[in-house]
């Protein structure tokens, strides 16, 4: 019991200096589920960054998704700050990352190497009255509407394409997500970004 609460206070202790040196290197994590509370951490570095200089910043995304309406907040506030913004990706981004990993022009895009990217069309749980579940799945086709679109646009895909490739899980390596057009190159070093 003794060694869990020391390492919870070395965790307490680190976190500022990790917190220092990733600000001072320009560098936001969006990692794990995304969801309200991530887009608002994610939102306010992105303007103090912002604040801070005018040089590039970098965003690590290594995501399943989360919640569409918290992926378009960090989606809109990246191209909302006038800076240039760097977007690797590694483990995976996928679903509503995807939109996020999308929000900056395909030479800011990049990856590293065991990078996996997964699309797909919006899910959601639909309840209560017969009306209110026909308002939810038509919403529910607007977000996937737009999504295509989006990928469409940011890849160079067709729209007829994308749509039937988000009709089901559609996983991508490194490779392959650069053959779709979703980043535009691989890297291995971080001395590789522009």
């Amino acid at each position: 019991m003794a060694d869990e609460k020391d390492n919870d206070n070395i965790d307490a202790a680190r976190s500022p200096f990790l917190e220092e040196k990733a600000f001072k290197s320009r560098t936001v994590l969006v990692f794990g589920t995304i969801n309200d509370k991530l887009a608002a951490d994610v939102s306010k570095r992105l303007i103090a960054l912002a604040a801070e200089s005018k040089d590039p910043i970098t965003i690590l995304v290594s995501s399943p998704g989360g919640h569409v309406e918290s992926g378009d907040v960090i989606h809109d506030m990246i191209k909302f700050i006038d800076i240039p913004v760097n977007m690797v990706g590694t483990g995976w981004v996928g679903s509503a990352a995807v939109s996020v990993f999308l929000s900056v022009p395909k030479e800011r895009r990049v990856c590293l190497p065991n990078t996996r990217f997964l699309i797909h069309q919006p899910s959601g749980g639909c309840g209560g009255q017969a009306t209110d579940i026909a308002i939810q799945a038509r919403e529910i086709v607007k977000v996937r509407e737009r999504i295509s679109a989006l990928i469409a646009r940011e890849s160079g895909q067709t729209l007829e394409r994308v749509t039937n490739d988000i009709d089901r899980d559609y996983w991508m390596s490194a490779e392959e997500a650069k053959e779709y057009g979703l980043i535009s190159h691989t890297i291995v070093k971080q001395s590789e970004l522009s």
